[in-house]
């Protein structure tokens, strides 16, 4: 007898899902693919082809992209991948730089993860873009992606003559766990006088949801909602928020960083960002905290654009079948306006 909606949806949950990912979730759970969140680790690092995302490409020797390293503030080399645009249809420089942050819970994801949206922006938008591979937990201390990703932005910057952009026109964006970090870099820009055109954050982590022990701590009404959905349960919140901030090790991990790096909600100062691009899943957990996080940017008096995507989860946006295209139509529109590639 095959998977049914009801084995894995609430009749809530059911009239709130479009359709076509119902089919797909179905699907998933009958072909056996595996919820990383399930296994441990050591299992998932000792066996990462198993586990890995199906949007996954690895774009090694694809022409236009080189790989790279950047050196971050503890002498760390940041892996990171580097895509230019067709010189004939953009012309040679200098272009709009955007750097990417992959989602994973700030333990999970890669250079190929991103890969296909990286492809994406640089041939729909014309900018170049540099794709950065942060450090991951447990095998690091939260926090260290942060620093990685903003040695990477500061590098770009230095280096932009030899990689042919504008030091002036750079945007930053992520998805998940990476659009905590482009919120965070968004301040942190703001705090050094380092110009930034946009801040494109999609599903964002902007409150304590890898911090709490329980989801019903939570003053969000999505995570309640979707708390025990197929896509980002609330178990895969929990999987994730043990292995970045461990309840023994959790008061000094937090004493490290300022308190706003982990709930990104709580920044003293929102007067003075650059424009801001905020888009959410209508199914998705996180949906009213990155909302939430756009209303604190409009507050401050800054410029934001907040799109919901109607009966969408977590992941929509990798899945080509469903409303990746539209996603990248969005994406590169943002681009194009930011850095005047139109």
């Amino acid at each position: 007898m095959g998977i049914k909606a009801e084995d894995v949806f609430t009749p809530e949950l059911l009239a709130k899902y479009d359709p076509e990912m119902v089919k797909y979730v179905l699907e998933a759970k009958a072909a056996g693919v595996p919820a990383q969140h399930e296994f441990p680790i050591q299992q998932i690092r000792a066996d990462p082809a198993r586990f890995a995302a199906t949007w996954s490409k690895d774009v090694s020797g694809y022409e236009r992209v080189a790989e790279g390293g950047v050196t971050s503030k503890d002498g760390y080399l940041v892996p990171i991948m580097i895509y230019h645009p067709d010189p004939t249809l953009y012309g040679h420089g200098p272009y709009g730089l955007h750097l990417n942050f992959h989602g994973g819970g700030f333990v999970l994801g890669d250079l190929t993860t991103d890969a296909e949206l990286c492809l994406n922006m640089r041939d729909g938008a014309g900018v170049v873009v540099i794709d950065v591979n942060y450090r991951h937990c447990p095998e690091t201390l939260w926090g260290k992606c942060v620093q990685d990703a903003w040695a990477v932005l500061l590098w770009a910057r230095e280096s932009a003559t030899s990689l042919k952009i504008n030091p002036d026109s750079i945007s930053i964006g992520g998805i998940s766990a990476g659009g905590q970090i482009s919120c965070i870099l968004q301040h942190m820009a703001r705090d050094t006088g380092v110009p930034l055109k946009l801040c494109l954050a999609t599903v964002p982590v902007t409150s304590e949801g890898f911090l709490y022990k329980e989801y019903t701590e939570s003053p969000f009404g999505s995570f309640h909602e979707f708390a025990h959905g197929p896509v980002l349960p609330w178990s895969r919140m929990k999987f994730f928020g043990e292995l970045c901030f461990p309840r023994d090790d959790l008061k000094e991990i937090c004493a490290q960083w300022p308190d706003w790096w982990t709930v990104p909600l709580q920044a003293k100062n929102w007067t003075g960002l650059c424009d801001t691009f905020i888009r959410t899943g209508e199914c998705d957990v996180l949906r009213d905290e990155g909302e939430a996080y756009a209303a604190k940017v409009v507050e401050g008096g800054n410029k934001v654009t907040v799109k919901r995507y109607l009966g969408a989860p977590h992941i929509f946006m990798y899945l080509d079948w469903y409303r990746k295209h539209e996603f990248d139509a969005d994406t590169n529109a943002a681009l194009r306006q930011a850095h005047g590639s139109a």
